[in-house]
């Protein structure tokens, strides 16, 4: 399985291609402001042809060239309907100070087919398994993709719900931090220790590492505990 990732744009928002191979279709996830150079260059390099691109959510960082990404290779994307809004309204979800400072020029549009996913989804794409589970938080459509290596390893896509050492921000319009903590406790700690997180900003951890030292999620009860 051939993973691919790298930070984009000016908040260095990272972007990954997934493929079972060189050669190979692929699906793009988060394709983020100013990806649309590199991204192309990655593709050119390792011979690969998009099939989708999936949205983990909605916030500028992460969307901003999903229409561009999907117009150029003709593909759909994928995104919770919650958050289905900000593709073309980057704004929508920044609020007046994130307005001020990115600017109320920036300007989104909506790729030509949006399929929305729910908790639970299995999308069959390039020749993986992606599965959905919804973690509201961060934004109202947060999501996580999971998906299974060939060598029986297990990855999961995890946005801006789960980062090393640190979780998502909930202080934007959409974020709501009781709905994260119950998104991390019922989601994200019941995943396997040896499950690879690749996160939305910042280098790649495990759960393992995460449930051992990171702070937000040592202060949760452990799944199935009484709350």
């Amino acid at each position: 399985m051939l993973v691919l990732g790298f930070p984009v744009g000016p908040l260095q928002a990272n972007c990954y291609v997934l493929a079972r191979g060189e050669g190979e279709p692929c699906v793009v996830v988060d394709p983020g402001q100013d990806a649309v150079e590199p991204l192309n260059e990655q593709l050119a390099k390792h011979r690969l042809t998009p099939a989708a691109v999936l949205l983990t959510h909605g916030h500028f960082d992460h969307v901003l060239s999903a229409a561009t990404i999907c117009a150029e290779h003709d593909v759909p994307a994928h995104i919770h309907p919650d958050d289905r809004f900000m593709l073309a309204d980057p704004g929508a979800a920044l609020g007046p100070a994130g307005r001020q400072l990115f600017g109320d020029g920036m300007t989104g549009s909506e790729p030509a087919e949006v399929r929305e996913i729910a908790e639970g989804d299995v999308l069959e794409l390039a020749g993986l398994s992606f599965e959905v589970t919804h973690t509201p938080g961060h934004t109202g459509g947060s999501v996580l993709f999971g998906v299974g290596t060939e060598e029986g390893g297990r990855l999961v896509l995890s946005g801006d719900t789960l980062f090393a050492g640190a979780i998502g921000r909930t202080d934007l319009p959409g974020g709501d931090h009781g709905r994260m903590l119950e998104s991390l406790s019922t989601k994200v700690l019941p995943l396997d220790d040896e499950t690879v997180v690749l996160p939305g900003h910042g280098p790649t951890t495990t759960i393992g590492r995460e449930r051992a030292g990171n702070p937000f999620l040592q202060e949760l009860p452990a799944p199935g505990a009484s709350h």
